[in-house]
């Protein structure tokens, strides 16, 4: 059953969705359970080009922006015995498929809808559907009040302008009318010491494996312990998005199994999280495995533990741990380990703990970067450089000896206690899908700023006074180069005042005005591509 049912979804969609839908059978999932997979959009599918989510996108911090080319699947998966059933079993999966990467507010929302629905069936999607169409436009930084079923959830999407590490609190406040109303603290992050725990004294290897886009997989007893797994290594070098594909539960029958599994070839830059046993020999050849035992909070501290050879893996039931043979570039941080086992023997909140691990990952990422950002700011042009008459300069081109040259006075060091190899980290990284991604975006951040810089040039100028001057013909072009202007700067969302657009707009009309009426009867009527 689809619901609504005008979805369009291609038949090989539905089929990956079936297949991911379901844990594998050895994954023994009885009761309810949560997960969530990713797939691939299939090709040839219309995509809307300026659809009204990607006006909100821009707002959004860069790890939470929306890939077109995939969907999520937030799945609520309920199996239980029922003898009146020919295979003694009742199973069945609600699923939602969003573009949205907000696991947190779905997986809530899973929760309140699939108990119920799995009781009163399809009639209630309908309810449920038409409180969903109540719910104001995802925009980020305002106080969004959604109601479901009865309830109102309350937060608040972050946006790139907030500091990242922080979370303003959405606070519970009594509804007026009765209604149960329930804050979420977050849309988009997991339990992430929850996560780590299994792999608690490798946390700052790891960070470095899905820093430089490493093929890691994730060999976990159950999807839900799969898929929050995957989702908590891809969140832990935020405020960097992670531009490689990432599957946090994958299975056998996936449209990408043959080319993500072959051997003709170097593993792809892609994180899977998989619970089907035959992977392990699949993908034994893969350079970085995690083995992921049940996910328990440690009562006790957790023991420490060797990286183990790949050669040491050959089942599923291997214990748990991490397989590689890769050398971390960095120190292994000791403070960050005792304070995580200090917590434990404390008793501290495992969201305390989760809280501490951002806050360290944060700040090694940041320590990173920052040498990274202030050296791409100097390939800027300066302003002075910026003509109303000539195209707006170029960024000058990235030079990867003359940003290492920098990191001798610039580097980490500035922000980062941690030693080590940190030249090497950086070489690395320069040739990874992370440095691609995140020099693609600053580049076209830049490249919009030099575009708005340029049109206030244009203000600035008596441009009444130059069309004189000169023939109607230069000034037509003039006229015409102007209102695109005009039009890519709403098109691409620049980063400019609205004065200076009003002031733009004012500058065409005197120019139009002062031309002969033929002119002018054509130049109005004229809107530019």
């Amino acid at each position: 059953v689809i619901y609504p049912p005008h979805s369009k979804l291609t038949d090989k969609e539905k089929t990956n969705i079936c297949y991911l839908s379901f844990p594998d059978s050895n994954s023994g999932c009885l009761g309810d359970t949560q997960f969530c997979f990713r797939f691939r959009r299939s090709s040839g599918r219309k995509v809307s080009l300026c659809c009204f989510l990607d006006r909100l996108d821009r707002d959004l911090p860069v790890y939470l922006k929306k890939d077109p080319a995939y969907y999520y699947g937030y799945v609520y998966f309920r199996q239980v015995r029922d003898k009146s059933l020919k295979r003694g079993y009742f199973q069945k999966s609600l699923v939602l498929i969003s573009k949205l990467p907000y696991v947190h507010l779905f997986r809530i929302m899973l929760k309140q809808i699939a108990p119920e629905y799995f009781e009163k069936s399809e009639a209630f999607l309908e309810a449920v559907c038409s409180d969903v169409d109540r719910w104001p436009p995802p925009i980020p930084g305002k106080i969004l009040h959604l109601p479901i079923m009865g309830i109102i959830m309350k937060l608040r999407i972050p946006t790139y302008r907030d500091k990242p590490g922080t979370t303003p609190i959405v606070q519970n406040i009594l509804q007026a009318d009765a209604q149960i109303s329930m804050a979420l603290p977050t849309v988009h992050e997991v339990d992430l010491f929850r996560c780590f725990c299994p792999v608690f004294f490798h946390i700052q290897m790891l960070w470095e494996l899905v820093l430089l886009g490493e093929p890691l997989v994730v060999m976990a007893p159950s999807p839900s312990e799969s898929s929050e797994t995957v989702l908590a290594l891809v969140s832990c070098i935020s405020p960097l998005k992670y531009c490689s594909d990432f599957r946090p539960y994958f299975t056998i029958h996936d449209s990408e199994f043959k080319e993500y599994t072959t051997r003709t070839q170097a593993p792809p830059s892609v994180i899977l999280g998989v619970t089907n046993p035959f992977f392990a020999k699949t993908l034994q050849h893969w350079p970085h495995i995690i083995r992921i035992g049940d996910i328990k909070l440690p009562g006790e501290v957790p023991k420490q533990v060797k990286v183990k050879k790949l050669k040491n893996l050959k089942t599923l039931d291997s214990k748990p741990g991490v397989y590689t043979s890769y050398k971390p570039y960095l120190n292994k941080d000791e403070e960050i380990v005792k304070q995580l086992q200090k917590g434990v023997q404390q008793k501290r909140p495992t969201e305390a703990q989760s809280v501490i691990l951002r806050r360290y990952f944060l700040e090694l990422t940041e320590s990173f970067i920052i040498p990274l950002e202030r050296y791409v700011a100097s390939l800027m042009p300066l302003q002075k450089c910026i003509s109303p008459w000539k195209s707006p300069p170029q960024l000058r081109q990235f030079s990867q000896d003359e940003f290492m040259k920098t990191l001798e006075k610039a580097g980490p060091q500035l922000t980062s206690g941690l030693k080590g190899d940190w030249i090497g980290l950086y070489r690395h990284f320069l040739k990874s899908p992370n440095f691609d991604g995140w020099f693609r975006s600053r580049q076209k951040e830049i490249t919009q700023k030099l575009e708005a810089l340029h049109l206030e040039a244009l203000c600035n100028e008596n441009l009444v006074f130059w069309s004189q001057k000169h023939s109607e013909v230069e000034t037509v072009d003039l006229v015409l180069k102007l209102k695109n202007k005009l039009l890519q700067a709403d098109r691409e969302q620049l980063p400019v005042k609205t004065d200076t657009l009003k002031k733009l707009q004012a500058h065409i009309n005197d120019i139009i005005l002062a031309l002969p009426d033929d002119l002018q009867d054509i130049l109005l009527k004229t809107g530019t591509t």
